[in-house]
């Protein structure tokens, strides 16, 4: 049994259209993370620049916040001071034969 090439030729444009769809549904996902990436990063800068402004110190900040909220705080805060410096490993110790 043989297909007639219009039946293929309409299979191949069905894929396509598919395909173009999962593109589109791909870039408006990635726009939206962007987009909110670019919202945490504003807040973020308005939030420094406002702690700046008014010489609030950490505590401050933290109790201003609910207590968990708070402390979710300072976790990050460590986790990304651990993160931006790492760790300095031990100097092999250097044995002289003498």
């Amino acid at each position: 049994m043989t297909l007639p090439k219009d039946a293929f030729r309409r299979f191949q444009e069905e894929l396509a259209a598919l395909d173009k769809q999962i593109e589109q549904r791909a870039s408006k996902k990635q726009a939206a993370k962007q987009a909110a990436v670019s919202a945490m990063e504003r807040a973020k800068e308005e939030f420094l620049a406002l702690r700046q402004r008014h010489n609030l110190t950490v505590a401050d900040v933290v109790s201003f916040f609910p207590e968990e909220e708070g402390i979710a705080y300072l976790q990050s805060l460590i986790t990304q001071q651990a993160e931006a410096k790492p760790r300095r490993g031990r100097k092999p110790r250097v044995v002289s034969a003498d």
